[in-house]
């Protein structure tokens, strides 16, 4: 569901943001994720987003430990998130969806007042995620499907190629981005490409990377 407000500079967007650390889930600009939100805090948070600016920045926890340690390091780059649809469950629970508005660069946690991380960041070094299938032009779409071919066929996964083909090239990319399994750290570097023609080479690499170490030695995939 797109967004009813636009952000047309990074001066529109907050210079600080409340943090959903979640390890390996990726959001990318105009990326859609959907989320169950059942933790006390993370509810509290998203209930002052709700009733403020409905921006949350994700970001992923270093070294997997986002399910054990109550406050990880975290990775220096996330993307902001608006709240483009949610739903109470009766239980206590929010079902909410996220639409990818910008990356950010953390510039510095703020004192724990919350239950929930808050952070200084800065959307400027990333102003150019604001103009949406900017550098579509740029990307091998025929490399990404390939890609995508083998990939599918190697591990008898069904694809709908007719939404495929007639998908735009930022929405190819960043989706399959986001869908594909990789671990936190590949996730990373997906978010933190340049550009959508870096990180179509990238996803296209990573690819290619795993199917090369299945076929070599039956390891677990994209892990």
């Amino acid at each position: 569901m797109p967004s009813n407000v636009q952000y047309a500079a990074t001066t529109d967007l907050p210079e600080t943001l409340p943090l959903f650390p979640l390890p390996g889930a990726l959001l990318l600009p105009r990326g859609l994720i959907p989320l169950n939100i059942f933790e006390p805090r993370y509810v509290e948070m998203f209930d002052a987003a709700l009733a403020g600016g409905r921006l949350i920045g994700m970001i992923q926890p270093r070294h997997n430990q986002g399910r054990t340690s109550a406050a990880p390091e975290l990775y220096p780059v996330g993307c902001a998130g608006r709240i483009t649809q949610f739903a109470e469950t009766g239980d206590g629970r929010y079902l909410v969806q996220l639409t990818g508005i910008a990356r950010f660069k953390l510039v510095e946690e703020m004192p724990g007042m919350m239950p929930y991380r808050q952070a200084s960041v800065d959307f400027t070094p990333y102003a150019h995620d604001l103009s949406a299938r900017l550098g579509e032009d740029e990307v091998d779409r025929g490399a990404v499907i390939a890609a995508l071919r083998n990939y599918s066929e190697a591990n008898e996964i069904p694809i709908d190629w007719k939404n495929v083909g007639e998908a735009a090239n930022e929405a190819l990319v960043n989706a399959l981005s986001m869908l594909a399994p990789f671990g936190p750290a590949e996730k990373q570097a997906l978010l933190e490409a340049h550009d959508l023609k870096a990180r179509a080479e990238m996803l296209v690499a990573l690819t290619e990377l795993d199917l090369a170490r299945e076929e070599g030695d039956g390891g677990p995939k994209m892990q």
